[in-house]
Parts: C-alpha cells; structure tokens; sequence
C-alpha cells in the first residue's frame, strides 16, 4: 500500500472520531524514518485515545502493519508509528506545548480552549 493510501486512511479514522485540526507533513525530505507525519488534537484524554485506537483499527484492517503504538495510558499524547507514516494525537495544551509541527517545517495551528482564554506555552 502506498504511503498516500495509508495517509489517507488515517486521516478518515481520525476524522470519523471528530479529530480536530488535523495536519499531514510530508517529511521525505526530512528524514528517512518515515515518510509522513499527520499530527490531530483531541478535546479530552478519552477523545485522543479513541482517535488514535480509530486509526490503529482502520489501518490494521486495511494490512498496514503497525510498528507500535505508545502513549495510551495517558491519554495526553498517543502516537501510531505504522512505518512510513507516523500518527500524533494530542490534547490542545499539549500540542501547543511541543509544536511538532514546526520542528518539522509545518504551521502551528492557533487553539482556543473552550473557556475562551487563550492558551500559550511560555
């Protein structure tokens, strides 16, 4: 299966879950550990375990093999390594913190937490 495919795939579980802010990088050119990053946030510890367990099925179920998955018993940061591309699924404030997407030449996506304050890392 072609990493566009499995991508692809991911990004559908992820969205069938009402994952938020959903980012895909292509970091073939980056790295040679994998060939794309698709990072998602989740409202709560549940959401984002729930999101990445969505991925883990549908991926497995479509013969992806799936390297590892880590995370799960907090719930703040679940990541799915399914070889060429590798899932984060993060709380707001988490992402927010690490902005793994810029360290891998992405955009920061802007949260606002549901009580209406802006949240920043400092």
């Amino acid at each position: 299966m072609e990493v566009q495919d499995i991508a692809k795939l991911a990004i559908e579980a992820l969205e069938d879950v009402k994952g938020k802010d959903i980012i895909e990088l292509d970091t073939s050119k980056l790295t040679s550990l994998f060939q794309c990053m698709i990072v998602a946030t989740g409202d709560s510890n549940r959401q984002v375990k729930a999101l990445a367990n969505s991925v883990h099925v549908k991926l497995k179920e479509a013969g992806v093999d799936i390297v590892g998955s880590e995370g799960h018993e907090s719930g703040e940061w679940v990541l799915v390594d399914a070889g060429d591309v590798v899932v984060h699924v993060m709380l707001p404030a988490v992402r927010d913190y690490y902005d793994i997407e810029a360290l891998w030449g992405g955009q920061k996506p802007s949260f606002l937490p549901a009580g209406g304050r802006p949240w920043s890392a400092t």
